[in-house]
This record gives C-alpha cells, sequence and structure tokens, in this order.
C-alpha cells in the first residue's frame, strides 16, 4: 500500500513539475538509489545492490539526454562526461562489490544536486541560464503516443 500511495505521489509531483523540479527529482531518485546500493552493499543483498546500481545508471541516463548541447556547448559536454564517469564508477562498484565508487558517486550528485537547489532557488535569472538543458522527458499516459519529447527551458 506504501509503495502504491508514494507512487502515486511521485507520479502526480513528476506530472506538475517544471523543468526546473525535474531535474531536481532525477538528482534525488539518484542519489537514493546510490544510498539503497550502498544499504545493500553492506548487508549482502545483491540482487537489490545490482537494481539500484541499475536505476543509478538509469537516472544518469536521462539526465544526460535531457541536455542541449547546441545551447549548452562546454557545459553540457562537461556534465555529460561527468554523467558517463559516475555510470563507469557505478558498474565498477557492482562489479567489484565496493563501496567507494558508490560513495564518490554519491559525493558528485550531493555536489550537482546543491548546485541545481542554488539555480532553482535564484529565480527567473537562473532559470534563463539553465536553458542550456532540454527538459528531461517527462512520463507518458499509455493512451498517448509512445515517441519521446523532450521541451527546452
Amino acid at each position: 500500500m506504501f509503495n502504491s500511495s508514494h507512487d502515486t505521489y511521485l507520479e502526480s509531483r513528476v506530472l506538475s513539475a517544471d523543468p526546473l523540479e525535474l531535474v531536481r527529482l532525477l538528482y534525488q531518485g539518484a542519489m537514493g538509489a546510490v544510498q539503497d546500493a550502498r544499504n545493500h552493499l553492506a548487508q549482502g543483498r545483491i540482487m537489490e545492490r545490482s537494481r539500484s546500481i541499475s536505476q543509478a545508471c538509469g537516472i544518469l541516463i536521462e539526465l544526460t539526454a535531457s541536455l542541449d548541447f547546441e545551447r549548452g556547448g562546454e557545459l553540457a559536454r562537461r556534465l555529460a562526461a561527468l554523467y558517463d564517469y559516475m555510470q563507469k564508477r557505478l558498474l565498477e562498484a557492482n562489479l567489484q562489490q565496493a563501496d567507494a565508487p558508490l560513495s564518490e558517486v554519491s559525493s558528485l550528485l550531493s555536489t550537482l544536486s546543491e548546485g541545481w537547489e542554488g539555480i532553482s532557488k535564484a529565480g527567473e535569472p537562473a532559470a534563463a541560464a539553465a536553458s542550456a538543458w532540454s527538459e528531461p522527458v517527462a512520463p507518458q499516459e499509455p493512451e498517448t503516443s509512445y515517441s519521446r519529447a523532450s521541451w527546452s527551458f
């Protein structure tokens, strides 16, 4: 029951979020997945650890896909490289069953999240600066087309 209520709440939050909030939600999701992976590693739960690492990698892929390389220029390229690096570290953590790469990724995600929080709190001028990113793809309702659309903000 909790998962159903939580899923409904999260879906509502995602569907009503502005582009800045969507990126914040993705960072929160990635940080939560990495923390879950660390907990599962400590408890020896291999399948759950792998699932959490896969979830974090999926979120990093979505963050990469939301970058606008044309408008974002060097910043977008650097973020893409950082997201790629974090994915490699997550896979390394999974293969080696090691906490150090998970800790590193957690720290990087936390720093990025704090920066994004600063952008969202700064208001309109920051929103204009954030236009280097495309909006992450919002989930589609089952009745709609399966093609993916992205929005710029």
